[in-house]
């Protein structure tokens, strides 16, 4: 199947700064992928040109479209949650249905009735009535109503509490996921979502530092705490990271054959933000 985004040399300049830096990544079908990278490293730089809301240079396809000249093609069959609230104070819940229901022709307005049933939501209250929480719950409704083959999310459960942050993350791979549709989500929340995703772009400073596959993270990289006795053997099969623990050295490595690193201790593979934090302080991939 064609790829649902497909970026060459996407780069993306305000002046003299440049926010994204000749990134280059494919996105297929069925896939849940999470942009992760810290503050400034242009994250929303990169939705922003996804979606078309912003000129950039390079080749960039999102379901087979221009983004930036095809926009109003390709918002019918993609939907985004940003990680603001753009929902007016004054608007009901029910007035909110009827206008999603108005300008976007793949619309589901039964399956946010539901949603909204299931969280306890009022149809007639007006969303400055709401909770901070409640009105991103309503948002979140709305947006996952949409039959959309391409889903945007951006920090979507800002303002949630644990409860409805899970409920909402059931939703989103119970109900709306399939084999045609994807996710591309932004979160701070990295240990909230990595049993969801399928593959992770690292982003640091404008630059991918790491594109891979779950699949691929549990086959190529490992982690052993290494006692202060074996630190220098260890160290002898090139880790590229290394942080302290109480009384022992974690040790990570990539590619290293894991009968040698059973010999140091307990190999395990390392989580998706331990990971991250990681290959930032060593660098690209």
């Amino acid at each position: 199947m064609a790829p649902v985004i497909e970026a060459r040399d996407l780069t993306k300049r305000y002046g003299a700064h440049v926010a994204v830096d000749r990134v280059g990544f494919v996105i297929r079908p069925g896939r849940i992928v999470g942009l992760i990278g810290p503050n400034g490293a242009g994250k929303t730089s990169i939705l922003r040109a996804l979606l078309g809301l912003a000129p950039y240079e390079g080749y960039l396809r999102v379901l087979g479209r221009e983004p930036f000249h095809e926009r109003a093609a390709l918002m019918c069959e993609a939907s985004f949650i940003p990680d603001i609230d753009v929902l007016p104070g004054w608007l009901r819940v029910d007035r909110a249905l009827d206008f999603v229901a108005g300008v976007h022709p793949r619309f589901r307005r039964d399956r946010a009735r539901a949603l909204l049933g299931k969280a306890g939501i009022p149809l007639e209250r007006r969303l400055r009535e709401l909770s901070k929480g409640v009105k991103t719950q309503v948002h979140l409704a709305l947006t996952m109503s949409i039959d959309a083959r391409l889903l945007v999310l951006d920090e979507p459960t800002l303002g949630l509490d644990l409860i409805a942050r899970r409920h909402f993350y059931e939703a989103l791979t119970e109900d709306y996921m399939n084999e045609t549709r994807s996710i591309l989500v932004t979160t701070h929340q990295v240990e909230e979502i990595e049993n969801l995703l399928t593959d992770i772009l690292f982003l640091d400073k404008g630059r991918i530092v790491l594109d891979t596959s779950l699949d691929e993270v549990a086959a190529r990289y490992a982690t052993v705490a290494v006692g202060a006795e074996q630190l220098s053997e260890a160290r002898a099969l090139r880790p590229f990271h290394e942080r302290r623990s109480p009384g022992a050295t974690v040790l990570y490595f990539d590619g290293v054959d894991r009968a040698k690193l059973g010999a140091f201790g307990d190999v395990s593979v390392p989580s998706i933000a331990d990971l991250f934090v990681a290959k930032l302080s060593s660098g690209p991939a």
